[in-house]
């Protein structure tokens, strides 16, 4: 049974992820810790995989209250990210095999899949492996193993850090956005978005546990080009036309060969936080496709 951190006593349902509690749910001894918004009904839930770097707090408010207005949505750390216990697994493979194991200990039979760039990565394995377990997902900012670019993630999030610090501003403006005007203000907006929740917000991600993500992210654009013919569930993908994290060209490429692949027109003036920056068409465009009948 998961539970509140803070208190035993029963909580409101929240009004808005800031407000969201977070809770934990151990996973063979190891305690994953979790945030849910939205209607609490028999539909299936969808469960959010973030990015590198990313804890609970890095999720734009915006598409997870656009999402949850319909949809229960559930945010977790995966394995020694942020507040969950254990260590950060080096492969992709092995992060997809411990989210699996999260949301079984929720009880969920079946579910969504929301995945932004290295999770992602993680949503492909996830249906490629767990074919019962995935109903639909939503793949935004990522690649397919081997895709052109992935491998040099490393150098290219070091070097925004570094400008980060410098600057004295979050490297997601860097990483995320375009250096335009237009995206200089977006990334603005979405840095300020990410600081509304005040109380109770996670930890950052430990220096160990982003190396071994960083590792992960390598092997993953070194291997052997994928197989996308073993997901069959319906895949809605989605960026920016400019993504310089994994590049744009890997998003055409998924929607191409995903047997099930629906490709959502690329994100004008956009990088790699495309969805967050287009929040308001991004949810209205998932959201019409994660309730499209079976057979759409």
């Amino acid at each position: 049974m998961s539970s509140p951190r803070s208190s035993p006593s029963p909580t409101p349902a929240p009004s808005s992820y800031k407000d969201a509690p977070t809770r934990s749910v151990s996973v063979r001894g190891v305690d994953f810790v979790h945030r849910q918004l939205g209607p609490e009904s028999d539909g299936v839930p969808l469960v959010l995989l973030h990015h590198l770097a990313a804890v609970l707090d890095n999720w734009d408010p915006r598409v997870v209250d656009g999402l949850a207005a319909r949809r229960r949505v559930i945010a977790f750390d995966n394995r020694g990210v942020g507040a969950s216990d254990g260590a950060t697994p080096d492969t992709i493979e092995a992060m997809a095999r411990d989210a699996v194991l999260f949301i079984r200990a929720l009880g969920f039979e079946r579910v969504d899949l929301l995945g932004l760039s290295m999770g992602g990565f993680i949503a492909q394995v996830i249906a490629a492996q767990e074919p019962q377990l995935v109903r639909r997902v939503v793949l935004a900012g990522t690649g397919p193993a081997g895709g052109p670019g992935i491998d040099k993630v490393t150098a290219l999030t070091l070097r925004d850090m570094l400008k980060g610090f410098l600057s004295r501003k979050d490297p997601k403006e860097f990483l995320f956005f375009t250096d335009t005007e237009h995206g200089r203000r977006e990334a603005r907006a979405f840095v300020e978005r990410l600081k509304e929740r005040t109380d109770d917000r996670d930890k950052a991600i430990s220096l160990t546990s982003f190396r071994a993500q960083l590792k992960a992210i390598k092997r993953w654009g070194l291997q052997a080009p994928a197989d996308l013919s073993r997901i069959h569930q319906p895949v809605l993908v989605a960026n920016g036309e400019s993504d310089r994290m994994v590049p744009s060209e890997n998003t055409l490429d998924l929607a191409a060969r995903l047997p099930r692949g629906e490709l959502v027109p690329l994100y004008p003036d956009a990088g790699h936080g495309g969805i967050f920056q287009y929040h308001d068409a991004f949810v209205a465009r998932a959201l019409a496709f994660l309730e499209a009948p079976p057979d759409a």
